[in-house]
Order: C-alpha cells, then structure tokens, then sequence
C-alpha cells in the first residue's frame, strides 16, 4: 500500500473583514478541488474562524496523520516566524502521532509580481499602453507594515523587483501600519521624486480592513493634491498564479527543498529584461568596490549552482 501524501494545511492570517475571510475560505476551497487527491484544510491565526488548530483537528479526524503547512503569507513577520510554529507545536501535542513540515511565506515571487503587473494594468487603463507611458508611472507598492524589519525589508525587496525591467518611473514602498513611510507619507515621497501620476498598489492576497484603509487613505491624498494624478490598484485576489504558488510551497515543504530564495534568481527565473542569464554558469567573481582584503575569500564565490 503507497503513503498518502501529507495533507496541505493552509495558514491565514486573520481578518475582521467578512469579505476577506470568506475569500481566505474560499480559496481553500478551491485548492481542495483542485486537488481532489489532497486532503486541503485552513485556518486562521487570529481575528476570523475557522481557527488553524479547527483545521488540524478536521484533518486528523478525516485520519491525517502527516502535513504539510503552508502560511497564506506574502512575507515572513511575527505571524510566519512565531505565531504560526507554535500552533502547530501546540496541535501535535493535542493530536499525538500526527507530524508536519512547515513551507515558506509566498512572496516575492515572479508569479506574484505578475499578478502585481496586471493590477496596474488595470488601474491604468489604456493610460499605461505604452513604453512612453509606463516611464511617467510611480507606483507605490503598500505593504501591511511589521515592527520586525525584516518583514519590512521583504516589502522593499518586492518593490524592487516589481521595478526592474518593466519601464516605470519607480517603485516606491509604504506601510499602511506598524511602520515608516506610512501611505500619505509615501504619496509625499513621490511627488518629491518628481512623480505626476501615481498608482498605489495594495500588496495584499485578499481584501480586508487594511486594503480598504490604503484605498481611502490615497483617495484622502488625491483629494488635497489635485495637481498629482493617483489611482487606486486592486489586491492580488485568488488568481491562479496564487493557487499554483501555495502547491509550490506545499512541493517544497513535502520533500524538504526550502532552498535559499531562488524565486527571483535571474540565473533561474526569466525575469524581464533579464532573460538571457537563466542558466548562465556561475563563476567566481570579484566586486570592484570591496575593500580588498580578502577575508577567507568565500564570500567572493557565488556558491549556489543556478543551472539545476
């Protein structure tokens, strides 16, 4: 008789937005029938049921005994790096016998600055056609916001990215919480930078209490500076390019891949603008503006083979 495969066990964060937590449970839904072969359950961390130690026990009673758990996370803040292990911890010792891995948050993958890409898109309309009008484009990328700076970091990481070889003006970054700039703050940024026009884009999965506080929050902005044109771009939603990324992560989970971040490796992934250096072979190379001193000499090595 073959082992079944782990069952996929999908970790929310948690609204007090209805419409936000009803997207959560319908995309977990829509994953377990994608997947019929798969026992797929999810749950919340806080604010919104079901909560994940529900999930757990409706696996465990379906006679799940392995899972895998993947957060329905775009970046790795407390809730990823604490909250959600020591549930998981807490629900092994409720259900004894039962074991689990745990898979990486989501972002910042090509997929996902895909989705990103056609949100603002749409915000434009037939305004952002053009190469000509994409280089008049600032967009301001709006995270939740974390008091841990990585968390944070991962957001400027996205911005980046999101930034490179796709033709805009530049790609800002704000926090709708918990952290600096906040969205009007980032707004005054832009137009410093000498921005005319303006699409905020929510990085955010779903809809929510916070998305809804980016959208009023520019629509506040836009209304006290009516020289700037800004629009308002819609989350990431439940496109199909997420449901394949949380398999992904769920992959990498089961057989124990998690690699260091090769999501965004241009010797891995075509990324725009990038695309003749996937599987480049990789060579030892030395930075022209080091210091010289050679400490070791490991870190001059670019040690992860790319070509696989």
């Amino acid at each position: 008789m073959t082992t079944p495969p782990p069952a996929l066990l999908i970790a929310g964060h948690g609204t007090r937005d209805e419409a936000g937590a009803e997207a959560f449970r319908e995309f977990v839904r829509e994953l377990g029938r994608r997947h019929p072969e798969l026992p797929v359950a999810g749950g919340f961390i806080e604010l919104s049921p079901p909560p994940l130690g529900d999930a757990v026990a409706e696996l465990v009673e379906r006679g799940v005994r392995r899972f895998a758990a993947v957060p329905l996370m775009l970046v790795s803040a407390g809730h990823a790096k604490g909250d959600i292990p020591a549930a998981l911890s807490r629900e092994k010792e409720r259900h004894p016998g039962i074991s689990y891995t745990y898979g990486r948050p989501l972002g910042p993958h090509p997929a996902l600055l895909d989705v990103l890409e056609r949100r603002l898109d749409e915000a434009l309309g037939t305004a952002g056609r053009t190469p000509e009008d994409l280089a008049d484009v600032t967009v301001l990328l709006v995270g939740r916001g974390s008091t841990d700076p990585d968390a944070n970091a991962e957001v400027y990481k996205a911005a980046r990215l999101l930034w490179e070889g796709r033709g805009y003006a530049g790609v800002e970054t704000a926090f709708v919480s918990l952290a600096a700039p906040d969205v009007p703050g980032g707004l005054d940024r832009c137009v410093r930078l000498g921005a005319r026009r303006v699409v905020v884009l929510p990085y955010f999965l779903f809809t929510g209490i916070l998305p809804d506080r980016v959208r009023q929050q520019t629509e506040d902005w836009a209304a006290a500076h009516p020289e700037v044109e800004v629009r308002s771009a819609d989350v990431i939603g439940p496109e199909p390019e997420l449901l394949d990324l949380v398999m992904e992560r769920y992959e990498e989970a089961v057989k124990g891949d998690l690699r260091m971040n090769c999501d965004s490796c241009v010797y891995r992934i075509a990324l725009p603008g990038f695309e003749d250096r996937v599987g480049m072979p990789q060579q030892p190379h030395f930075h022209p503006d080091d210091d010289g001193h050679h400490h070791g000499g490991h870190h001059h090595g670019h040690s992860h083979s790319h070509a696989h």
